[in-house]
């Protein structure tokens, strides 16, 4: 089963959303659960399988800011087990935020097994760490607090945003109701997107300017 990884509603609160995106009123699903915020890349949504890679489209067609993960997928998609799936972040081209640090050109977010479930937070993890995979920086962990939400600090000039989600596990219908972004002010500074200009490879930590 090949699975298109669903648009993330925006917060309430989020300057980034426009009004073809997707936003929530309010956050009370939240409310009384334990949460993870990590920061938001920006990248191309990719999702990885055991004999199949694919971006958000699920027949994506080729383009040389695809090859690395491909090659990622070919390696460690053996230790997928049959009906799960890695969703994260192919960071190799730069869009409208460079970096030059990165700890991988992937960065892996949720893990969805043979229900299509997520798993919980802590299992991503291990599963992430299992195959050799990163994450994103987690900005905050802990009981759902708004306030303490809203008060994240991001530089904007390098930062995205971020990706709250339930630190439990969640079905895909649910998806809606578990996972939510902030997004920064007028996040696409170009005129032309990114897959009809020519690749400028981000750096990976360590590599020189």
């Amino acid at each position: 089963m090949r699975v298109k990884y669903p648009r993330t509603p925006h917060l309430p609160w989020s300057p980034g959303a426009t009004p073809d995106d997707l936003q929530q009123t309010h956050a009370h699903f939240f409310e009384g659960q334990q949460v993870v915020v990590t920061e938001k890349m920006d990248g191309e949504n990719t999702t990885l399988y055991t004999d199949y890679i694919h971006a958000r489209s699920l027949d994506s067609r080729f383009h040389p800011s695809r090859a690395w993960v491909k090659a990622l997928q070919a390696q460690i998609g053996y230790k997928i087990p049959k009906g799960w799936r890695i969703c994260g972040e192919n960071l190799y081209a730069k869009h409208a935020i460079g970096y030059d640090a990165l700890s991988s050109y992937f960065l892996a977010f949720s893990v969805w097994n043979e229900r299509n479930e997520s798993l919980n937070w802590h299992d991503s993890k291990v599963f992430f760490q299992q195959l050799g995979l990163s994450a994103p920086k987690e900005l905050y962990v802990g009981p759902w607090d708004e306030q303490v939400i809203k008060s994240i600090t991001l530089d904007t000039s390098k930062q995205e945003g971020y990706v709250v989600r339930l630190a439990d596990s969640f079905a895909f219908k649910a998806f809606s109701q578990s996972v939510a972004k902030w997004v920064r002010r007028d996040h696409v500074t170009t005129n032309k997107h990114w897959m009809h200009t020519d690749v400028i490879p981000n750096r990976l930590k360590g590599t020189r300017k």
